[in-house]
């Protein structure tokens, strides 16, 4: 019988996190361009976030002021990022699309 040792289940963790966490991701990212809602900017900021916490912050209790599904794509996205091991700096959109309040830049 075939065993899995610790590092084989911290691998496919760590892919299943990761792929969830794209295909969540890229809804935001679709959302942010294409949906104009008081939840958008929620989003924006979240996405921000992701990339550079230290510039643009994040309240937690946002996660409650957006749909279910938003919330959960959110939760996907933070869940791939703690298992994460690229370089966020590479897997993120460039900071310097975003403006200050966390808003792309020409939305």
């Amino acid at each position: 019988m075939n065993t899995l040792d610790a590092t084989d289940i911290f691998a496919i963790d760590a892919e299943k996190a990761t792929h969830r966490g794209a295909h969540a991701f890229a809804r935001l990212l679709q959302l942010a361009e294409e949906r104009d809602s008081g939840q958008i900017v929620r989003i924006a900021r979240f996405i921000a976030a992701t990339y550079n916490g230290t510039a643009f912050s994040f309240d937690p209790f946002d996660l409650r002021s957006v749909d279910i599904g938003i919330g959960d794509d959110m939760l996907c996205c933070l869940d791939a990022l703690r298992w994460g091991r690229a370089d966020r700096s590479r897997s993120w959109p460039p900071v310097s699309m975003l403006s200050a309040d966390g808003c792309w830049t020409g939305c």
